[in-house]
């Protein structure tokens, strides 16, 4: 093992007074939705907004006074860059943070107002970290890894152990893994206060790399890993989009996790948004990967005391917005109807008055009469709508239908009957 339970307690006890101590709290709301008994730690209440500066922490305190002064350098679009930001800033230390080329400005300013220096580089993280290294050969600097990095190992895994000594009666923790340093921290500290604790890792079903390296894979409907044929795309799930799994994660993981779930991004996207109406606090992608898995599988925890960690909550204001009303779209309280109506005086005012009569919020209409393939005197329109769910849906399409205007319902919903 490239980390024990002494060196992640010793790193706990390094951590006080330099990070949040999160929370570990129970929750009704999504216990009652899941059919377990859920209970969270909120590793997004961080000051960086991520776990990522538990790690950062560990690795930069222990450097010896010469690597300080020289600086260390990092590859990362997001929470590693800001943990690393964080810490050096306090420590001293000159830290310069390589970014893809495409990073979002939002990110850049963040971590450049922690004190970094940032450059952007390559086209992906991949290109960037290339560019680091090299940096770091040259210039003699040290280079924080993300995962792949006993200190780093060890600083995560303070989740797991504040986890288990908050809730120690814990059944199942389910822990999101990108290049694996948290599921790993934290599976060795999970097994070490509690043997008979059954530990499951969650990854994006668009980057399953631990899971197909193992063979460990559960989960997103259609997608197994190794099998999609798919090659990696667009996640929201950005913390734990690894290609490459980490070779000092991998064997802790396979030793200590007894299963690997992929979360689709649908699924990803519902835990967000469960996250945010249920529980009123606000995740990333990959801060809600462990409540994704359980909400594709709830028979495989009902009834069972699960500890879902919550990674991070660094999500871009415009991408939750999205999220938000494509959630509201797909339960059927906001939807689009396309309404045949005669190009009449008055025809369009009925149509209002009866959506209104049936308790609709009419939040935006599109009156079309030249591009449709319909006849002359007659016209469409498409009518956006707030409703209660997808039976009232249904409910003011039969008033529509009854009254003598044809309406369907538009995109690609499951609120058809």
């Amino acid at each position: 093992m490239p980390v024990t339970i002494d060196a992640i307690r010793d790193a706990a006890r390094q951590l006080e007074g330099r990070v949040v101590r999160t929370p570990s709290l129970p929750s009704p709301a999504l216990s009652e939705r899941c059919g377990a008994e859920i209970v969270l730690k909120l590793e997004n209440l961080q000051v960086t907004g991520s776990f990522k500066s538990r790690g950062a922490y560990i690795k930069l305190a222990g450097l010896a006074d010469e690597e300080k002064k020289a600086g260390v350098v990092a590859a990362s679009a997001g929470n590693h860059a800001q943990g690393v930001a964080y810490h050096a800033r306090n420590l001293g230390i000159p830290a310069t943070i390589y970014m893809p080329e495409g990073t979002p400005f939002t990110k850049v300013g963040r971590t450049e107002a922690l004190g970094a220096k940032v450059v952007l580089s390559g086209s992906g993280l991949a290109e960037a970290r290339e560019t680091a290294m090299q940096q770091c050969e040259s210039e003699g600097q040290v280079f924080v890894h993300p995962y792949d990095d006993p200190e780093i190992i060890a600083g995560q895994g303070t989740v797991g152990l504040e986890f288990l000594i908050d809730v120690p009666d814990l059944e199942v923790l389910v822990v999101p893994i990108g290049g694996g340093g948290l599921l790993a921290g934290s599976a060795v500290a999970a097994k070490a206060l509690n043997p008979d604790i059954e530990i499951i890792g969650v990854e994006a079903a668009l980057f399953p790399s631990m899971s197909e390296a193992l063979g460990k894979i559960s989960g997103a409907p259609d997608q197994k890993a190794g099998t999609t044929g798919q090659t990696p795309g667009q996640t929201i799930a950005e913390g734990i989009a690894v290609k490459v799994p980490g070779k000092l994660t991998k064997p802790v993981i396979e030793d200590l996790v007894s299963d690997i779930v992929l979360a689709d991004e649908t699924s990803l996207e519902l835990a967000v948004q469960t996250y945010l109406e249920d529980q009123r606090i606000v995740t990333e992608g990959a801060g809600a990967a462990s409540l994704a898995a359980v909400l594709n599988q709830p028979e495989r925890f009902s009834g069972r005391k699960t500890g879902l960690v919550v990674s991070g909550g660094n999500m871009d204001a415009r991408l939750l917005s999205s999220i938000l009303m494509r959630g509201l779209v797909r339960e059927g309280r906001m939807v689009r109807l396309r309404i045949e109506i005669t190009d009449t005086p008055g025809a369009l005012s009925r149509v209002s008055g009866l959506i209104g009569k049936h308790g609709g919020n009419i939040i935006e209409i599109y009156h079309q009469r030249l591009f449709y393939d319909i006849p002359v005197k007659q016209t469409e329109v498409d009518v956006v709508l707030e409703t209660v769910d997808a039976n009232h849906v249904q409910e003011i399409m039969k008033a529509l239908i009854e009254d003598g205007f044809p309406a369907r319902l538009m995109g690609a919903t499951s609120l058809e009957s």
